[in-house]
């Protein structure tokens, strides 16, 4: 005789304590790079198409190309991790990410650059999915949302330290030490291996009891789990079985996927055309190259502060009329940024810009993953960031396309609320009564899983 537990009901349950922590600084650390891996970028361009004399268009196809590789990485590393882990997917997105940021510094010419970006995307497409089905995994149900919007600012962060460094450190050194700064989670590498757990999930999939009752006794450390009992997410094991990109189109899951994948391509669209071009825009508006960058470090802190507030409010009214609040007050915004020329105006749009943007996209994963079930949340994720990165490839392009059309720069801006007004329709058809969504259990619900004995 012995319990069947639920490991995901486990942690919905259980309140943060060191091991939350431990999991969420390292999932913090890791997306911190992947912001600031795509963000240097868009602040090393101004040098980039000085030294290789880049019109506009070509630079734009130079992020185009580079950002293919986040679209391949996010559909080939979403459905691997659900397969071999997410923790080995993880160190392996790590390993791209910095070996070819590296590669990308000493680069001697636009085609080599260009072919180290999108190695390095790879890891960049792999890494953001995985991140959020991990920390989606491990967090307790009642703070999920405030707890994986913050996590997720590590992304805001590293764009800041980017932003930084293109306005203080590259103008006395050279556009590469940005890029030679990527090679950092290479040598952290080893330290990460060690001390980050793997999913839950994985070890359910894969019969590896012992571990899954350590991370259990962890999470929980009255529950007194043992290796004797049984472990299962579902009634029926069978639903580990199958390619989990089936799953996002099963029981009446298709539409909503849809849904998804529209919401993200017109927030990836949104963000890679900000990141990229916002401190090229401004400085064709007439701002100095250190005043431009700063509109970008406004940006980030946006991206923050949207993250923040918007995790409080999610977990109150609900992810889905955040999410719709959002993309709205978005279109707003970029209709109002190109018709003011008030310098504190301008800061504070593009600082709502950043929070219906990344802090958007922030709240809009957690939602995702959760709206799977758990053998399917890495490739849920993945495989909406991976369409998603379609609307990011066009991005750099199609801003480039509209500069070079001879409108005003800051005119381009309007051009931004079309995908906002998308994003918002989209997320309206969003069904939520077919998704996995995990749930808190009232303390007798608990005590009765408990008490719950099955035959072996």
């Amino acid at each position: 005789m012995m319990r069947t537990i639920n490991p995901s009901q486990v942690v919905a349950n259980s309140k943060f304590n060191r091991f939350h922590l431990l999991v969420y600084l390292w999932c913090f650390y890791a997306i911190m790079f992947d912001g600031f891996d795509i963000v240097m970028f868009g602040v090393s361009l101004p040098w980039l198409m000085e030294e290789w004399s880049l019109s506009p268009v070509e630079a734009g196809a130079v992020g185009s190309y580079s950002l293919v590789g986040m679209m391949v990485g996010a559909f080939i590393f979403g459905p691997l991790a659900d397969k071999l882990g997410k923790k080995r997917a993880l160190a392996i997105c790590m390993v791209l990410l910095s070996v070819f940021s590296l590669a990308s510094g000493l680069a001697t010419n636009p085609t080599m650059f260009t072919i180290m970006r999108f190695l390095a995307a790879l890891g960049m497409g792999g890494l953001m999915p995985n991140v959020i089905s991990v920390m989606t995994e491990y967090s307790p149900k009642k703070n999920r949302a405030l707890i994986v919007a913050t996590m997720y600012c590590g992304y805001s962060l590293g764009g800041i330290l980017a932003s930084l460094i293109g306005m203080y450190l590259i103008p006395v050194t050279d556009w590469r030490v940005i890029y030679f700064i990527g090679v950092i989670p290479l040598l952290t590498l080893p330290f990460f291996l060690k001390f980050f757990p793997e999913s839950m999930s994985f070890y359910v999939s894969k019969k590896q009891t012992k571990q899954l009752v350590s991370i259990l006794n962890r999470i929980n450390p009255v529950g007194q789990y043992q290796e004797t009992e049984t472990y299962q997410y579902t009634s029926d094991q069978k639903a580990f079985n199958g390619s989990p990109v089936k799953k996002m189109f099963e029981n009446k899951r298709a539409a909503s996927t849809f849904a998804f994948w529209i919401a993200v391509f017109s927030c990836l669209l949104m963000v890679y055309g900000l990141n990229t071009w916002l401190p090229k825009i401004m400085q064709q508006a007439g701002y100095g190259l250190t005043s431009s960058l700063s509109f970008n470090l406004v940006l980030c802190v946006g991206q923050v502060v949207g993250s923040l507030i918007g995790g409080y409010l999610a977990e109150k009214i609900g992810h889905k009329r955040i999410l719709v609040s959002l993309y709205v007050l978005g279109a707003l915004c970029f209709i109002s940024l190109s018709l003011t020329s008030n310098l504190f105006l301008l800061y504070i749009l593009i600082m709502i810009g950043g929070a219906c943007t990344v802090g958007t996209q922030n709240l809009a994963n957690p939602y995702i993953s959760e709206y799977y079930p758990p053998e399917a949340r890495s490739t849920g994720v993945g495989w909406a960031l991976g369409f998603g990165r379609i609307g990011a490839i066009l991005a750099p392009t199609v801003v480039a396309l509209i500069l070079a059309a001879g409108i005003a720069p800051q005119n381009a801006f309007i051009a931004f609320a079309v995908p906002s007004i998308l994003g918002a329709l989209a997320i309206l058809f969003i069904q939520e009564k077919y998704g996995s969504f995990d749930k808190i259990t009232k303390p007798d619900d608990v005590k009765a899983q408990l008490n719950t004995h099955v035959n072996v």
